[in-house]
């Protein structure tokens, strides 16, 4: 009995000091992630301030019809888009970034390039809101003043013209997001055997046929990992990016609406918390849903690569 019980401790002894460590992450978890499921019932309910959450009437799916109206379609297909988008061209973009920073080797150099990329990861969606308002504004912006000038062209007035939105959204995104994905990507090079690139070298094998037949396939399994999480929230969206840098434009809702930003202002206009929590069951239901497909598809062309 005091062999089992002295084992015990040992083993609190040795994974004390870990578990203390993961404690604030663990509550933070707990908080922030699994005491909000408590609300899911919401979703189901026409809530009352009056009544409460327990008092309040129960009205089955009725809080979901609004997002299958036909603008409420609309601002669906501009979640997935925007979301593939982001996807392919942010994975293709990240990719070729870590694939240059690795080629430029161990200098210092490289330092200032990976802090330079990383630097706009860190700044939040209002600063960027307002340094794309720097660069867009009608009146007084870079763009307007300097560029289209120098060039002879007409002055564009950028927040009640969408057309160049998406583009505009795509490049912001890219420019925040690209340097911390090339990370990821930077570790998994950094993994591969460096003897396979020495044999290719031996075999004639040129710098860009290295990286066509060594380095992109053995990114397949990050590849398809990272893909599959972005799957899963292809439903949901950046709200920061959708909200902050259009600066809530409503001349621009048609490209700049996304499930997010509908819901958001469903809530601060209509104060209606059983659609916002209708909204949010949906995203994590179809989101999951994605995911086991995606999951299924990839574990059936290559089983080794599936995430589970």
């Amino acid at each position: 009995m005091k062999k089992v019980v002295s084992k015990k401790n040992r083993g609190l002894t040795k994974s004390g000091p870990l578990l203390l460590i993961a404690l604030p992450g663990i509550v933070y978890l707990i908080i922030n992630n699994y005491i909000p499921m408590f609300g899911v019932f919401l979703a189901f309910k026409d809530y009352s301030y009056v009544k409460g959450i327990f008092g309040s009437d129960w009205n089955g799916f009725d809080n979901f019809k609004y997002l299958f109206r036909q603008d409420a379609l609309l601002i669906v297909r501009n979640t997935i888009l925007y979301n593939l988008a982001f996807i392919v061209i942010g994975t293709v973009c990240a990719i070729l970034v870590a694939i240059l920073m690795c080629e430029l080797g161990e200098r210092f150099r490289v330092k200032i390039f990976q802090s330079s990329l990383l630097l706009p990861n860190l700044l939040s969606w209002v600063v960027i809101g307002f340094i794309g308002y720097a660069f867009l504004n009608a009146d007084t912006g870079f763009i307007n003043k300097t560029i289209i000038r120098l060039f002879g062209g007409n002055e564009v007035a950028w927040y009640t013209t969408p057309k160049p939105w998406p583009f505009i959204l795509l490049l912001v995104y890219l420019w925040k997001n690209v340097g911390y994905s090339s990370i990821i990507y930077m570790a998994s090079i950094a993994g591969i055997d460096k003897s396979i690139f020495e044999a290719a070298k031996i075999d004639g094998a040129k710098k860009i046929e290295q990286i066509r037949y060594i380095t992109i396939p053995m990114l397949k399994p990050t590849v398809v990992i990272l893909t599959l999480m972005a799957v899963g929230r292809i439903f949901y969206s950046d709200f920061g990016l959708f909200y902050q840098v259009p600066m809530n434009s409503g001349a621009l809702y048609d490209v700049t609406q996304t499930i997010d930003t509908y819901v958001y202002h469903g809530l601060m206009e209509l104060k209606d918390i059983g659609m916002a929590a209708a909204a949010a069951l949906y995203q994590s239901v179809v989101g999951f849903v994605l995911v086991v497909t995606a999951n299924a598809v990839v574990r059936k062309i290559d089983r080794e690569n599936a995430l589970f």
